[in-house]
């Protein structure tokens, strides 16, 4: 019985593999190579938490209420009984205080989604560090940050449903947002409010939202982020044996589907401690929303804290033209810098491309002391944030500290100016540091812990040569010039002026750079092991 069974199955497999190649698919993918660096986790970590989130928020929506319609609480918390409350604020607290489970499946949810948010930035940002998102793998960049954009969107939405007084606080000042584009502000503020705010359809409104579009759009982006790195391979450190034209890794199965599962349950397990033992968002404390109040110490999720800074810091400045006025706080700091800021990030690939003229596939990873200016930009921009997120909770630390609020306002003012640049110039000479002591040690090699005496009574430290692991990765990098000068010609002037900025920001971007400590010869064969498929072995780089 069990042999017919099995040659039934047997049939059935090559009659359907004949059709579709599931055999080829399964053969190449079980082989496929995975780097086995910590680093490469990130995504992963992002991708379990999303999984988390898909499922805690399936069995939130058995529960909550997405109405704002007045009722009266009768539950079980006696402070908030007899109370005017809407129906989406009495449903959190029925899931927080009489389903069974409720409240840690809700904190779980609100936990996996901090988690989710800066497991995507952290990835993001070690892809900017090593060069990652150089071609081909422009189009994954820019997948990345639209997950993380959205992340922001399905995070406010989902913090703003339970209709408390905390959550009311982000929509009025998201409203206030609204108001303050120029024309079509007050049409915007009407049309997601159902009209004078507060109304009575946001919270009807951000419901879809936040659990069919938002994380529909979401899964299609890990979808398709997943599908162009299967297609492009993976990024890999400098090491023996890996090149340009190669991925040395763990294959998919057994060895990386295990340490990926264990990653997975891991990451369940810090959530599910997490929602059991850290208390996140009591809505119990703060209340049901009420236009005429504000809750005291107003604090939004981190992710979103930088912008509350941004608010917090604009000065209170109007200009009156044509007939309207325009409110440069919140305008300058709740559009016109996220849109600034994401606006570079999305274009830095491509900014870096025009400004080296380097063209071609890079599958190794930069080691980011290699490339000063980048990682100077990207410190410079965490300092920005930090700074925004700071001032984003002045009035505690105005009331932990006893310093007077406005004396803190205009420190982080000065810190938002000052501090980016100086950490900018640190980073970039840390980094010009870090290389010339990699080319001493690449000469001299490492002490040895013995000195040698001479004659004359002089002590000389001994060195000895680096490991050849250690010498592959110090010396497997590029070492890129700034773009020449060009004969212009007959050009027009546009292209004489564009021609001229894009060489001073090769000369900024390339500034101070040490050169190579290795022959010509080694330099060559160097060259041969970072190149992609893209260019063959002793073929210079193009530069255009």
């Amino acid at each position: 019985m069990a042999r017919r069974a099995g040659r039934a199955a047997r049939r059935s497999f090559l009659r359907l593999d004949e059709r579709l190649p599931l055999a080829d698919v399964t053969r190449g993918a079980v082989r496929k190579a995975f780097p086995d660096h910590w680093s490469f986790l990130l995504g992963e970590i992002a991708l379990y938490s999303l999984i988390i989130l898909l499922l805690t928020g399936t069995w939130l929506t058995f529960f909550f209420q997405p109405s704002m319609r007045d009722t009266v609480y009768a539950g079980p918390y006696a402070p908030l009984r007899g109370l005017q409350v809407s129906q989406a604020y009495a449903s959190t607290l029925r899931i927080s205080f009489e389903v069974r489970g409720g409240l840690l499946i809700r904190q779980m949810h609100h936990w996996a989604a901090l988690v989710f948010v800066f497991a995507i930035g952290a990835h993001l940002l070690r892809v900017f560090l090593t060069g990652a998102f150089r071609r081909p793998r422009e189009a994954n960049w820019v997948v990345g940050v639209t997950m993380l954009l959205l992340a922001l969107v399905e995070g406010f939405a989902g913090y703003s449903l339970p209709d408390d007084l905390l959550s009311g606080t982000g929509l009025r000042t998201a409203q206030g947002i609204m108001l303050s584009v120029p024309v079509v502000g007050t049409y915007l503020s009407f049309f997601a409010f159902g009209g004078e705010y507060p109304g009575q359809d946001i919270v009807s409104r951000l419901y879809p939202v936040h659990i069919l579009l938002v994380p529909g759009l979401l899964v299609g982006l890990v979808s398709l982020h997943l599908l162009l790195v299967v297609h492009l391979k993976h990024t890999q450190w400098a090491g023996p044996g890996r090149t340009g034209r190669n991925v040395v890794g763990k294959p998919l199965f057994p060895h990386y589907t295990a340490k990926s599962a264990g990653l997975f349950f891991l990451t369940g397990a810090v959530l599910a401690g997490l929602g059991a033992l850290a208390q996140i968002n009591p809505v119990w404390v703060y209340g049901p929303y009420r236009t005429d109040l504000v809750s005291s110490g107003s604090q939004p999720d981190w992710y979103v804290g930088f912008l509350e800074g941004a608010l917090r810091l604009m000065p209170g400045v109007e200009t009156r033209l044509g007939g309207h006025t325009l409110m440069w706080n919140p305008l300058v700091p709740g559009v016109l810098l996220p849109g600034l800021l994401f606006t570079a990030v999305y274009g830095y690939p491509f900014f870096e491309r025009w400004i080296t003229g380097q063209r071609g596939e890079r599958h190794l990873c930069d080691r980011p002391r290699n490339r000063p200016a980048r990682t100077a930009l990207a410190v410079a921009a965490v300092t920005l944030y930090a700074v925004l997120l700071l001032a984003g909770a002045q009035d505690i630390l105005a009331f932990i500290t006893e310093i007077p609020v406005q004396a803190i306002t205009w420190t982080l003012r000065c810190a938002v100016v000052v501090l980016p640049p100086v950490a900018f110039w640190l980073t970039r000479r840390l980094c010009l540091a870090l290389q010339a002591r990699d080319a001493e040690v690449l000469v001299h090699g490492v002490e040895s812990g013995e000195v040698r005496m001479s004659v004359e009574g002089d002590f000389e430290p001994l060195h000895v040569p680096l490991p050849a692991a250690q010498r592959y990765v110090s010396a497997v990098y590029e070492v890129p010039a700034p773009l020449p000068e060009e004969a212009v010609g007959s050009l027009p002037a546009w292209q004489r002026r564009a021609g001229r900025l894009r060489r001073a920001l090769s000369r900024w971007y390339h500034g101070g750079r040490l050169p190579s400590p290795l022959t010509a010869e080694d330099r060559r064969r160097v060259e041969d092991v970072i190149a992609g498929p893209d260019r063959a072995a002793g073929e210079p780089a193009d530069r255009s």
